[in-house]
């Protein structure tokens, strides 16, 4: 029996005690309270190795964290898959996440980045998770498959596999890798801005992405950054005061995308 499910379930996979999938049911990657463990970033459009290889060796040389699963999308990307070794909310994901986009590929066009998990524009008030790999592609016939980091520059012009990729392979990738510790992923944060530093249940980026049509009136009632004990109020307060260096205004922007997208403006 192959041991990738748990190779899986060790690096990505919600863990919730006492639930069990569904049989024919895909593990989820989201925790019921909202949660989650596996951070991907994907670049597309084309595929390109040599750049988002310039994220893969930064983290491990500039932060020291572990190296990212590699991964081809079965249509037309390469993805990085970051572990958590404890879940944590939404909005330090994307935190995390739009660092690395800043810090590594500040000039790559924001059509060519995805970064889960994300608002979905299509259900508001929902959160969006990549889908685990490896899996069956349906618009394109092609499969999405972890791949080792000498080979991963090889499916730049087809960045999928043809047939299903052997479960063991799989899970001998997955073996080598290791999660960001609680503590390192902590230090990381504070060390990216003062923004994820407050205390946010891992629900809050749901509920208040339902709340985005309201975002004005709350942006009035948070006078200041450090008045506010609403997460959206306290990152908008952030962006918005001119006092406070431009590159945290900046990360604030990023960090309140959950909040605003599939926001109809009235």
């Amino acid at each position: 029996m192959s041991t990738l499910p748990a190779e899986l379930d060790r690096l990505y996979l919600a863990h919730e005690p006492n639930l069990q999938t569904p049989p024919g049911t895909e593990p989820s990657l989201m925790a019921p309270d909202g949660s989650v463990r596996a951070l991907v970033l994907e670049l597309a459009r084309p595929a390109d190795w040599t750049l988002l290889s310039t994220i893969w060796r930064g983290v491990q040389t500039d932060l020291e964290l572990p190296a990212p699963a590699i991964a081809v999308s079965g249509n037309d990307a390469y993805q990085l898959w970051f572990s958590l070794a404890e879940p944590a909310s939404v909005a330090q994901a994307r935190a995390f996440l739009e660092f690395l986009r800043l810090r590594y590929l500040s000039g790559v066009a924001p059509n060519r980045l995805v970064l889960r998990p994300a608002a979905d524009a299509a259900s508001p008030g929902e959160i969006q998770h990549a889908r685990l790999v490896p899996a069956l592609q349906p618009a394109t016939g092609q499969w999405s498959a972890f791949v080792t980091p000498d080979l991963a520059a090889i499916f730049a012009e087809e960045p999928w596999l043809d047939l299903p990729p052997n479960p063991d392979a799989q899970a001998n990738v997955l073996a080598r890798l290791e999660s960001i510790k609680p503590a390192v992923f902590q230090a990381i944060l504070k060390r990216l801005s003062p923004v994820v530093r407050m205390e946010t249940s891992p629900m809050n980026a749901v509920a208040d992405e339902t709340q985005g049509r309201h975002a004005h009136q709350e942006a009035q009632a948070s006078a200041s950054p450090g008045n506010s004990r609403d997460p959206k109020g306290f990152l908008l307060g952030v962006m918005n005061d001119p006092t406070i260096d431009l590159l945290l205004r900046i990360e604030a922007a990023k960090a309140l995308l959950p909040y605003f997208e599939g926001r109809v403006d009235s």
